[in-house]
Protein backbone atom coordinates (compact mmCIF):
# COMPACT_ATOMS: atom_id res chain seq x y z
CA UNK A 1 0.00 0.00 0.00
CA UNK A 2 1.14 3.43 -0.95
CA UNK A 3 2.00 6.40 1.50
CA UNK A 4 -0.71 8.04 -0.63
CA UNK A 5 -3.24 5.81 0.49
CA UNK A 6 -2.56 5.12 3.78
CA UNK A 7 -1.76 8.25 4.92
CA UNK A 8 -4.18 11.26 4.48
CA UNK A 9 -2.61 13.68 6.49
CA UNK A 10 0.18 14.58 9.00
CA UNK A 11 -0.08 15.87 12.51
CA UNK A 12 2.27 18.93 12.74
CA UNK A 13 3.81 19.71 16.19
CA UNK A 14 2.22 22.35 18.10
CA UNK A 15 3.91 25.79 19.26
CA UNK A 16 1.55 25.16 22.81
CA UNK A 17 -1.06 23.86 23.74
CA UNK A 18 -3.20 26.25 25.43
CA UNK A 19 -5.36 29.09 24.20
CA UNK A 20 -3.67 32.13 25.09
CA UNK A 21 -0.21 30.79 24.37
CA UNK A 22 -1.61 29.68 20.44
CA UNK A 23 -2.73 33.02 20.33
CA UNK A 24 0.98 34.32 21.08
CA UNK A 25 2.40 32.45 18.79
CA UNK A 26 0.16 33.82 15.96
CA UNK A 27 1.12 37.28 16.84
CA UNK A 28 4.73 36.44 17.53
CA UNK A 29 4.97 35.06 13.88
CA UNK A 30 2.72 37.66 12.38
CA UNK A 31 5.03 39.89 13.71
CA UNK A 32 8.32 38.10 12.15
CA UNK A 33 6.33 37.76 8.70
CA UNK A 34 5.74 41.40 8.16
CA UNK A 35 9.03 42.31 9.04
CA UNK A 36 10.36 39.54 6.49
CA UNK A 37 8.25 41.02 3.91
CA UNK A 38 8.54 44.94 4.71
CA UNK A 39 12.62 44.01 4.86
CA UNK A 40 12.76 42.34 1.87
CA UNK A 41 10.10 44.21 -0.33
CA UNK A 42 12.16 47.20 0.22
CA UNK A 43 15.35 45.40 -0.71
CA UNK A 44 13.66 44.03 -4.20
CA UNK A 45 11.82 47.28 -5.04
CA UNK A 46 14.78 49.40 -3.57
CA UNK A 47 16.99 47.65 -6.33
CA UNK A 48 15.40 47.19 -8.79
CA UNK A 49 14.19 50.98 -9.11
CA UNK A 50 17.41 52.33 -8.05
CA UNK A 51 19.69 52.48 -11.25
CA UNK A 52 22.81 53.10 -9.15
CA UNK A 53 22.13 49.10 -7.85
CA UNK A 54 22.02 47.48 -10.91
CA UNK A 55 25.28 45.63 -9.99
CA UNK A 56 26.45 42.38 -9.62
CA UNK A 57 26.06 42.59 -6.00
CA UNK A 58 22.84 43.83 -5.66
CA UNK A 59 21.62 41.81 -8.54
CA UNK A 60 22.42 38.77 -6.26
CA UNK A 61 20.86 40.51 -2.81
CA UNK A 62 17.94 40.80 -4.88
CA UNK A 63 17.57 37.35 -5.60
CA UNK A 64 18.29 36.04 -1.84
CA UNK A 65 15.50 38.30 -1.06
CA UNK A 66 13.43 36.73 -3.37
CA UNK A 67 14.42 33.18 -1.57
CA UNK A 68 14.12 34.47 1.67
CA UNK A 69 10.44 35.70 1.21
CA UNK A 70 10.02 32.22 -0.65
CA UNK A 71 11.16 30.18 2.33
CA UNK A 72 9.12 32.43 5.43
CA UNK A 73 6.11 31.98 3.25
CA UNK A 74 6.59 28.24 3.01
CA UNK A 75 6.69 27.78 6.68
CA UNK A 76 5.22 30.52 8.43
CA UNK A 77 1.97 30.41 7.38
CA UNK A 78 0.56 27.42 7.59
CA UNK A 79 2.03 26.97 11.43
CA UNK A 80 -0.19 30.20 12.42
CA UNK A 81 -3.02 28.88 10.60
CA UNK A 82 -3.00 25.98 13.01
CA UNK A 83 -2.56 27.86 15.95
CA UNK A 84 -4.79 30.07 15.24
CA UNK A 85 -7.52 27.37 14.41
CA UNK A 86 -6.62 25.39 16.94
CA UNK A 87 -5.52 22.44 14.95
CA UNK A 88 -2.18 20.38 13.71
CA UNK A 89 -3.50 18.68 10.63
CA UNK A 90 -1.92 19.01 7.38
CA UNK A 91 -3.07 17.13 4.41
CA UNK A 92 -0.50 14.63 2.82
CA UNK A 93 -0.32 16.68 -0.89
CA UNK A 94 0.75 19.72 1.35
CA UNK A 95 3.23 18.19 3.18
CA UNK A 96 4.86 16.86 0.50
CA UNK A 97 4.47 20.06 -1.19
CA UNK A 98 5.63 22.44 2.13
CA UNK A 99 9.17 19.99 2.01
CA UNK A 100 9.83 20.24 -1.84
CA UNK A 101 9.60 24.09 -1.21
CA UNK A 102 11.39 24.70 1.65
CA UNK A 103 14.19 21.97 0.18
CA UNK A 104 14.13 24.25 -2.64
CA UNK A 105 14.66 27.84 -1.15
CA UNK A 106 16.95 26.43 1.57
CA UNK A 107 19.37 24.64 -1.17
CA UNK A 108 18.74 27.64 -3.98
CA UNK A 109 19.80 29.85 -0.73
CA UNK A 110 23.01 27.72 -0.19
CA UNK A 111 24.11 27.52 -3.61
CA UNK A 112 23.14 31.58 -4.10
CA UNK A 113 25.23 32.66 -0.74
CA UNK A 114 28.41 30.64 -2.56
CA UNK A 115 27.65 32.40 -5.88
CA UNK A 116 27.84 35.72 -4.01
CA UNK A 117 31.28 34.71 -2.22
CA UNK A 118 32.57 34.37 -5.60
CA UNK A 119 31.49 38.09 -6.27
CA UNK A 120 33.27 39.10 -3.60
CA UNK A 121 36.07 37.30 -4.37
CA UNK A 122 36.49 38.85 -7.88
CA UNK A 123 35.47 42.50 -5.98
CA UNK A 124 38.60 42.06 -3.77
CA UNK A 125 40.99 40.20 -5.45
CA UNK A 126 40.38 40.62 -9.07
CA UNK A 127 38.48 44.51 -9.36
CA UNK A 128 40.30 45.05 -12.73
CA UNK A 129 38.26 41.88 -13.93
CA UNK A 130 34.83 42.25 -12.42
CA UNK A 131 33.07 44.17 -15.12
CA UNK A 132 34.12 41.17 -17.81
CA UNK A 133 33.80 37.76 -14.89
CA UNK A 134 30.59 39.23 -13.55
CA UNK A 135 28.66 40.47 -16.62
CA UNK A 136 24.89 40.93 -16.69
CA UNK A 137 24.93 37.75 -18.20
CA UNK A 138 27.20 35.86 -16.05
CA UNK A 139 25.34 36.85 -13.38
CA UNK A 140 22.28 35.83 -15.16
CA UNK A 141 23.78 32.38 -15.44
CA UNK A 142 25.06 32.10 -12.15
CA UNK A 143 21.54 33.16 -10.75
CA UNK A 144 19.85 30.35 -12.38
CA UNK A 145 22.36 27.86 -11.53
CA UNK A 146 21.67 28.62 -7.86
CA UNK A 147 17.47 28.36 -8.66
CA UNK A 148 18.41 25.29 -10.76
CA UNK A 149 20.10 23.13 -8.23
CA UNK A 150 17.73 24.17 -5.91
CA UNK A 151 15.11 22.46 -7.44
CA UNK A 152 16.71 19.56 -8.27
CA UNK A 153 18.16 19.15 -4.86
CA UNK A 154 14.33 19.77 -3.97
CA UNK A 155 12.46 17.10 -6.35
CA UNK A 156 15.74 14.31 -5.27
CA UNK A 157 14.94 14.70 -1.76
CA UNK A 158 10.80 14.84 -2.29
CA UNK A 159 11.12 11.84 -4.30
CA UNK A 160 12.91 9.69 -1.83
CA UNK A 161 11.87 11.11 1.09
CA UNK A 162 7.84 10.03 0.14
CA UNK A 163 8.72 7.17 -1.82
CA UNK A 164 9.28 4.96 1.51
CA UNK A 165 7.08 3.24 3.31
CA UNK A 166 5.76 5.11 6.29
CA UNK A 167 4.45 3.31 9.16
CA UNK A 168 5.19 4.86 12.30
CA UNK A 169 2.32 7.13 12.29
CA UNK A 170 1.68 10.48 11.27
CA UNK A 171 2.78 13.00 13.73
CA UNK A 172 5.73 15.19 12.91
CA UNK A 173 7.97 16.25 15.82
CA UNK A 174 8.66 19.51 13.93
CA UNK A 175 5.92 22.90 13.37
CA UNK A 176 6.62 22.20 9.35
CA UNK A 177 7.55 18.91 7.66
CA UNK A 178 10.99 18.58 7.30
CA UNK A 179 13.32 15.94 5.85
CA UNK A 180 14.81 14.46 9.02
CA UNK A 181 11.22 14.24 10.52
CA UNK A 182 9.45 12.52 7.56
CA UNK A 183 12.47 9.87 7.71
CA UNK A 184 12.16 8.72 11.01
CA UNK A 185 8.36 7.58 10.20
CA UNK A 186 9.64 5.24 7.95
CA UNK A 187 10.71 2.18 9.00
CA UNK A 188 13.00 0.97 6.26
CA UNK A 189 16.25 1.91 4.14
CA UNK A 190 16.32 2.97 0.53
CA UNK A 191 19.58 2.57 -1.89
CA UNK A 192 18.25 5.52 -3.69
CA UNK A 193 17.78 7.61 -0.25
CA UNK A 194 21.54 6.87 0.54
CA UNK A 195 22.60 7.55 -3.03
CA UNK A 196 20.43 11.23 -3.14
CA UNK A 197 22.28 12.16 0.47
CA UNK A 198 25.81 11.41 -0.98
CA UNK A 199 25.27 13.50 -3.85
CA UNK A 200 23.48 16.49 -1.98
CA UNK A 201 26.55 15.79 0.38
CA UNK A 202 29.06 16.40 -2.29
CA UNK A 203 27.24 19.36 -3.17
CA UNK A 204 27.14 20.63 0.11
CA UNK A 205 30.77 20.19 1.13
CA UNK A 206 32.00 21.44 -1.98
CA UNK A 207 30.00 24.48 -2.16
CA UNK A 208 31.53 25.34 1.39
CA UNK A 209 34.81 24.11 0.35
CA UNK A 210 34.69 26.92 -2.46
CA UNK A 211 33.18 29.47 0.22
CA UNK A 212 36.26 28.69 2.69
CA UNK A 213 38.62 29.21 -0.24
CA UNK A 214 37.11 32.41 -1.58
CA UNK A 215 37.23 34.07 1.81
CA UNK A 216 41.04 32.93 2.29
CA UNK A 217 41.66 34.63 -0.94
CA UNK A 218 40.10 37.51 0.07
CA UNK A 219 41.46 37.55 3.77
CA UNK A 220 44.87 37.71 1.92
CA UNK A 221 43.91 40.27 -0.06
CA UNK A 222 42.92 42.68 2.67
CA UNK A 223 45.68 41.98 4.92
CA UNK A 224 47.80 43.58 1.92
CA UNK A 225 46.02 46.36 1.89
CA UNK A 226 48.45 48.92 2.51
CA UNK A 227 45.79 51.78 3.72
CA UNK A 228 43.74 51.43 6.68
CA UNK A 229 40.62 53.00 4.86
CA UNK A 230 41.12 50.24 1.88
CA UNK A 231 40.71 47.37 4.63
CA UNK A 232 37.92 48.92 6.48
CA UNK A 233 35.94 48.74 2.93
CA UNK A 234 36.94 45.49 1.99
CA UNK A 235 35.75 44.25 5.06
CA UNK A 236 32.47 46.31 5.58
CA UNK A 237 31.77 44.39 1.78
CA UNK A 238 32.35 40.77 2.97
CA UNK A 239 30.89 41.06 7.05
CA UNK A 240 26.78 40.89 5.59
CA UNK A 241 27.38 38.27 3.49
CA UNK A 242 29.72 36.29 6.37
CA UNK A 243 27.44 37.42 8.95
CA UNK A 244 24.27 35.86 6.79
CA UNK A 245 26.45 32.87 6.01
CA UNK A 246 27.11 32.24 9.07
CA UNK A 247 23.63 32.25 10.44
CA UNK A 248 22.05 30.22 7.70
CA UNK A 249 24.53 27.29 7.64
CA UNK A 250 25.18 26.81 11.38
CA UNK A 251 21.47 26.62 12.12
CA UNK A 252 20.89 24.62 9.06
CA UNK A 253 24.01 21.63 9.23
CA UNK A 254 23.71 21.54 13.22
CA UNK A 255 19.06 20.84 12.24
CA UNK A 256 20.17 17.77 9.50
CA UNK A 257 23.42 16.51 10.66
CA UNK A 258 23.29 16.29 14.64
CA UNK A 259 23.15 13.00 16.21
CA UNK A 260 20.28 11.19 17.32
CA UNK A 261 21.52 11.40 21.26
CA UNK A 262 21.29 15.49 21.09
CA UNK A 263 17.75 15.29 19.64
CA UNK A 264 14.66 16.48 21.22
CA UNK A 265 11.29 18.01 20.24
CA UNK A 266 12.17 21.05 21.80
CA UNK A 267 15.80 21.68 20.73
CA UNK A 268 14.80 20.81 17.17
CA UNK A 269 12.31 23.66 16.82
CA UNK A 270 14.33 26.74 18.23
CA UNK A 271 17.01 25.45 15.62
CA UNK A 272 14.59 24.72 12.49
CA UNK A 273 13.46 28.36 13.78
CA UNK A 274 16.86 29.85 13.88
CA UNK A 275 17.36 28.61 9.90
CA UNK A 276 13.76 28.80 8.33
CA UNK A 277 12.08 31.79 9.81
CA UNK A 278 14.47 33.96 11.54
CA UNK A 279 17.28 34.96 8.69
CA UNK A 280 14.54 35.50 5.99
CA UNK A 281 13.71 38.64 8.73
CA UNK A 282 16.88 39.84 10.09
CA UNK A 283 18.98 39.69 6.64
CA UNK A 284 17.69 42.43 5.26
CA UNK A 285 18.94 44.32 8.32
CA UNK A 286 22.30 42.52 8.62
CA UNK A 287 23.23 43.57 5.21
CA UNK A 288 21.63 47.42 5.49
CA UNK A 289 23.90 48.01 8.32
CA UNK A 290 26.71 48.97 6.60
CA UNK A 291 25.94 49.70 3.65
CA UNK A 292 24.82 53.27 2.74
CA UNK A 293 24.00 53.12 -0.87
CA UNK A 294 21.36 50.47 0.08
CA UNK A 295 20.28 52.98 2.73
CA UNK A 296 20.23 55.65 0.69
CA UNK A 297 18.36 54.00 -1.89
CA UNK A 298 15.71 53.00 0.74
CA UNK A 299 15.22 56.17 2.14
CA UNK A 300 14.98 58.01 -1.52
CA UNK A 301 12.13 55.05 -2.12
CA UNK A 302 10.28 55.29 1.10
CA UNK A 303 10.54 59.40 0.90
CA UNK A 304 8.86 59.14 -3.07
CA UNK A 305 6.01 57.33 -1.45
CA UNK A 306 5.45 58.88 1.37
CA UNK A 307 5.51 62.49 -1.24
CA UNK A 308 3.13 60.86 -3.35
CA UNK A 309 0.64 59.62 -0.46
CA UNK A 310 0.61 62.87 0.71
CA UNK A 311 -0.10 65.34 -2.42
CA UNK A 312 -2.37 62.60 -3.38
CA UNK A 313 -3.95 63.53 0.38
CA UNK A 314 -3.94 67.74 0.61
CA UNK A 315 -4.39 68.25 -3.19
CA UNK A 316 -7.11 65.24 -4.64
CA UNK A 317 -8.53 65.69 -8.14
CA UNK A 318 -5.05 67.26 -9.48
CA UNK A 319 -3.79 65.06 -11.79
CA UNK A 320 -1.39 63.13 -9.40
CA UNK A 321 -0.83 59.73 -9.64
CA UNK A 322 -2.78 57.84 -6.63
CA UNK A 323 -3.06 54.66 -5.65
CA UNK A 324 -6.96 53.88 -5.38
Amino acid sequence: MSNASSITQFLLLPFAHTRELQLCHFWLFLGISLAALLGNGLIITSTACDQRLHTPMYFFLLNLSLLDLGCISTTVPKSMANSLWDTRAISYTGCAAQLFFVAFFISAEYSLLTVMSYDRYVAICKPLHYGTLLGSRACVHMAAAAWGTGFLSALLHTANTFSLPLCRGNAVEQFFCEIPQILKLSCTRSYLREVGLLVVGALIVGCFVFIVGSYVQIFRAVLRMPSEQGRHKAFSMCLPHLAVLSLFVNTAVFAYLKPPSVSSPSLDLVVSVLYSVVPPAVNPLIYSLRNQELKDAVRKLVTRCVSADTRCLLYPGKGFQCRS
